[in-house]
């Protein structure tokens, strides 16, 4: 006879995880800025920051080429003010689009943003951020992947 116990039950908030992040993926525009308040509203903060977190990036990638990004972003500060974190992660997407659209940057603002914006910019096809990071980037990968990148466009 196979005696298998039954396997634990899934946490609550794993659950919750996932339909944060199925509603956030299915979100209207209009009503988009409600659901990320209520779901920062879960009584599991790391987890609802998380759904967040990824909800800020997948928008912000679609986003961060066009017009639409200016006011998408101005209404989510407003959402996440409270949340160090997600405020932080908000205004790296807004530094990168300056960079990416070659609008005006600030070295330091680069130079002291977190190792997921320096990677996410060793990147970008602008020469002047990726010899800025080659030369002072935070990490050897980051200084690493800025001099391959760089190399890269020197040969086109």
């Amino acid at each position: 006879m196979n005696h298998h116990a039954p396997s634990p039950p899934e946490p609550a908030e794993h659950r919750r995880f996932r339909a944060h992040r199925s509603t956030l993926e299915q979100v209207a525009d209009a009503d988009e800025a409600g659901l990320v308040s209520e779901v920062l509203t879960d009584p599991d903060q790391t987890m609802a920051q998380s759904a967040v977190t990824r909800h800020l990036d997948r928008r912000a990638t679609d986003l961060h080429h066009g017009p639409a990004y200016e006011p998408w972003a101005a209404s989510m500060a407003e959402v996440v003010i409270g949340h160090p974190f997600l405020a932080r992660r908000l205004q790296e997407w807004t530094l990168f689009r300056a960079v990416t659209l070659r609008q005006s940057w600030s070295a330091d603002a680069l130079l002291g943003s977190s190792d997921w914006l320096q990677l996410k910019a060793a990147t970008a096809a602008n020469t002047d951020v990726v010899e800025l990071l080659t030369e002072y980037g935070r990490t050897k990968r980051i200084r690493r992947l800025s001099r391959t990148n760089g190399r890269r466009q020197s040969s086109h």
